[in-house]
């Protein structure tokens, strides 16, 4: 019965699935559908504006050169009508003194024809009938403005749409997620030359496999690649999956996307537990500062509350220090308004949990002291760890401290045990926690060199834990388990005890 119970359950789990994946599909096709018809409307518009263009272009050309031709037959018809005009005054000329010549002759007085004579000889002289040329400045021809298009027409007829390139194909094998770095990798199916460039886009997303058309975030791009393959390094993986995609480009047209991948992106991402923390640690998205204000305003509302007589606080201001703060500070540093799931750090237990537990698996994550920064310290803890307690006095933390107050120290911390640590703190602090085989190790961050590890058989889910005390801690997440780490880790696994004085097997 309950074997079958749970092949049942597999089967609706698949179909549930299943039933998913075809309303993303169907979501996919309704999306192309609405696009299909969108894209063809826009196609169409800038089809109709290229020909437009065009037709501006010849309608442009067709008038310059009809004007072109009006200007050449104004320009011949002037110099014809200006040689007409003077022929037309030079004959006019010729015939009055061919008729004077013809008089001439009849002239009887030897005296008077010489005259005449003389006369004639002198006007035939300066007559314009002799002096003009009698060859036309211009001729009718107008071949030189005549035009043959049948280039023109053949490149028309041949107008095509842009040659666009064939879509890339994903090398998934060739694709790689290391050290917070994205390599991936793709192939054209054909060879083309022409290709100038590739558009590589990607997105975050928390669903396997085909990208959801819902998705909330964006595609981001990254333009002109020149290979084909790229990398995407110092990544913050804060979603379990990216897809990508990439285009080919040449210098007409981009071509079709490639067929999606999705890659595992999976990290352990936090932020600071701000409903909890010391009122004297100002808690920002990724910082955590020592503020010596913090929880002033709440402190008077509270002696306001006192002075008005209650015999209980009363009772409790009488009461000796003796191991704990005194209730007046306790009371400061408790606001049920503000308070979370568990009581908030008071007295001087300046501490601030992360908001995400671990109950298996390896994460990491990195910290790093802002300048000036007294004293601090990073580790791990239960999320049970008292409102009093500090990190490492307890056998449920685990800690690093750094002290550089008046008198500089380094130490690992456990159950009010400490050993005093070689070297100085680095800048940057990475915490590799491994709940499935114990370990608990710390490195300096830049050079991946082992600081200290603790060995503990974690018997409850733990939480990053930090202190802070006049100063402050910035926080990194969404990081991979370096590939350096695992291998020294893989390394010093036979090696046990090398480097862990405070193993413990915690409570």
């Amino acid at each position: 019965m309950d074997s079958q119970k749970e092949a049942l359950q597999r089967i609706i789990t698949t179909l549930a699935n299943k039933n998913e994946d075809l309303h993303n599909f169907m979501e996919t096709l309704s999306h192309s559908l609405a696009g299909v018809q969108v894209n063809s409307t826009q196609v169409v518009s800038d089809l109709e504006e290229e020909f437009d263009r065009l037709f501006t272009i010849l309608v442009e050309m067709k008038e310059s050169m009809i004007n072109t031709i009006k200007q050449e037959g104004a320009k011949k018809t002037q110099e014809i009508q200006n040689q007409l005009t003077q022929s037309s005054d030079a004959l006019e000329s010729a015939e009055e003194l061919l008729e004077f010549a013809n008089n001439a002759l009849d002239v009887q007085d030897e005296d008077e024809f010489t005259k005449a004579a003389k006369q004639i000889k002198d006007r035939v002289t300066m007559a314009s009938a002799f002096r003009l040329t009698m060859k036309p400045k211009v001729t009718d021809n107008m071949n030189h403005l005549m035009v043959d298009f049948t280039q023109e027409r053949q490149l028309l007829q041949n107008l095509k749409f842009l040659p666009v390139p064939w879509a890339p194909e994903m090398e998934v094998g060739d694709c790689l997620v290391l050290d917070n770095t994205v390599s991936v990798a793709w192939k054209m199916p054909v060879e083309d030359s022409k290709i100038d460039h590739y558009i590589l886009e990607y997105r975050k997303t928390d669903h396997e496999g085909l990208p959801r058309i819902k998705d909330q975030r964006c595609w981001e791009v990254v333009d002109n690649i020149k290979t084909t393959e790229y990398s995407l390094s110092g990544l913050k993986f804060d979603s379990k999956f990216m897809n990508f995609r990439v285009r080919a480009c040449n210098k007409a047209a981009a071509g079709e996307y490639s067929d999606p991948v999705t890659l595992e992106t999976r990290a352990f991402n936090f932020g600071f537990d701000s409903s909890s923390s010391h009122l004297n640690l100002k808690v920002e998205d990724r910082t955590v500062e020592w503020d010596p204000q913090g929880g002033k305003g709440l402190e008077s509302k509270v002696k306001g509350k006192e002075n008005k007589g209650s015999a209980h606080f009363t009772n409790l201001k009488n009461m000796s220090r003796s191991g704990t703060p005194s209730p007046k500070r306790t009371l400061t540093t408790r606001s049920p308004a503000i308070r979370g799931s568990r009581d908030r750090f008071t007295g001087e237990s300046y501490t601030v949990l992360g908001d995400t537990s671990m109950d298996c698996g390896q994460h990491y994550w990195e910290v790093k002291a802002l300048k000036d920064c007294k004293s601090y310290s990073v580790g791990v803890s239960y999320r049970n760890l008292g409102k009093f307690d500090q990190l490492g006095k307890t056998n449920t933390t685990w800690c690093i401290h750094i002290n550089n107050w008046l008198q500089s120290s380094f130490a690992a911390k456990h159950n009010n045990k400490a050993k005093s640590l070689d070297g100085t703190a680095p800048g940057r602090i990475g915490v590799f926690c491994d709940l499935d085989s114990g370990q608990l190790s710390f490195y300096n961050a830049e050079t991946k060199q082992l600081i200290h590890t603790f060995k503990a058989k974690f018997s409850q889910p733990v939480v990053p834990a930090f202190m802070v005390w006049c100063g402050g801690l910035s926080l990194s997440t969404g990081m991979q388990v370096p590939s350096a780490v695992k291998s020294f880790q893989k390394d010093e696994n036979g090696l046990a005890g090398s480097n862990s004085s405070l193993n413990s097997m915690a409570q």
